[in-house]
């Protein structure tokens, strides 16, 4: 286990109900069908966004995010985006189902299908993780290959910088056990990426505990389907263990069990530690965003996991 201090499902800085412009509060209370008396922000995540669930007067509840074009750009686009590929999803992929959008008036709103449901528990339960990677294998067998429709980028060319980051973390390595001698061999690892992650499978690419819900019968749906792209369909369930891993959960184990991942070669999942690793590594010493103060040492705590992970599988101790 690696400790970590990062309040886990507080992390976000949102806005609230009660700060959203009045005409548009009556747009989303119109496509509600009914006033809303309640606003229950969801605090996970790292993006500024407004993302509650609505409690109505009649009874019901809605999940709604929302961002403005010109003060939120960048967040606006993406919830865009994720309006456009939730829209294209088969029903058989475990996710909540996209029933409205709003795009005028300097806003971008969904409004998304509430799911009853809770976080994984932190530190991660082998319930919850087993959930997990069973939700990911229904999302392989249903999204390979995806719709045509979400249009969707070759992993290796999404993540064609990744490998480049190695050479700026030589400038100023992290203070890590064995990164200074090992780095250029970590390089090498990550330089392979493209050779043993592409595919023709729908990559979530983002699934960590505040991106998973847990219904009440132990299901797990998928949210926040913002960077897709087409790869392996192991990649995932790797990405899955990196929370966990932390947690002090036995990874490899799994590893060796689990269907997407079991048959993998160990050295194209050190290739995908190792392009991950670069990435944490490098990113979290980028300033810290205002509207996102736990982002950089969530993205640490993610690459010491990552790199420990890594240095454990090829014997670099």
């Amino acid at each position: 286990m690696i400790p970590t201090t990062i309040p886990h499902g507080r992390t976000a800085r949102r806005l609230e109900w009660s700060f959203l412009p009045p005409h548009l509060r009556a747009e989303v209370e119109r496509r509600c069908g009914s006033p809303v008396v309640a606003a229950d922000s969801r605090q996970a995540g790292f993006t500024p966004g407004f993302a509650s669930v609505l409690h109505c007067a009649d009874g019901s509840r809605h999940f709604v995010k929302a961002a403005s074009v010109k003060a939120q750009r960048a967040f606006a686009e993406a919830y865009r985006e994720e309006a456009r590929k939730l829209a294209a999803l088969p029903d058989t992929v475990p996710a909540p189902r996209l029933l409205w959008t709003h795009d005028a008036d300097d806003w971008v709103v969904l409004g998304i299908e509430h799911v009853e449901s809770r976080a994984p528990q932190r530190p991660w339960t082998a319930a919850d993780l087993e959930a997990t990677l069973d939700a990911l294998e229904v999302v392989a067998e249903s999204l390979t290959p995806p719709p045509a429709a979400l249009r969707l980028p070759p992993m290796s060319e999404e993540f064609a910088d990744w490998p480049g980051l190695w050479d700026r973390l030589r400038d100023s390595p992290p203070d890590l056990p064995h990164l200074a001698e090992r780095l250029e061999d970590a390089a090498a690892l990550a330089a392979r990426f493209p050779e043993v992650c592409g595919g023709s499978t729908l990559v979530h690419t983002d699934v960590r505990d505040d991106n998973v819900l847990v219904d009440d019968t132990g299901r797990v749906q998928l949210c926040d389907w913002n960077w897709p792209v087409l790869g392996a369909d192991w990649v995932d369930t790797v990405m899955a263990l990196i929370g966990p891993r932390g947690d002090g959960v036995d990874v490899d184990g799994v590893l060796g069990r689990r269907r997407l991942v079991k048959d993998v070669p160990p050295a194209h999942i050190d290739v995908a530690l190792a392009l991950l690793a670069g990435y944490f590594l490098l990113q979290c010493q980028q300033p810290v965003p205002p509207t996102s103060p736990h982002l950089r040492e969530a993205q640490r705590w993610q690459g010491e996991v990552v790199w420990h992970w890594l240095c454990e599988r090829r014997g670099w101790l």
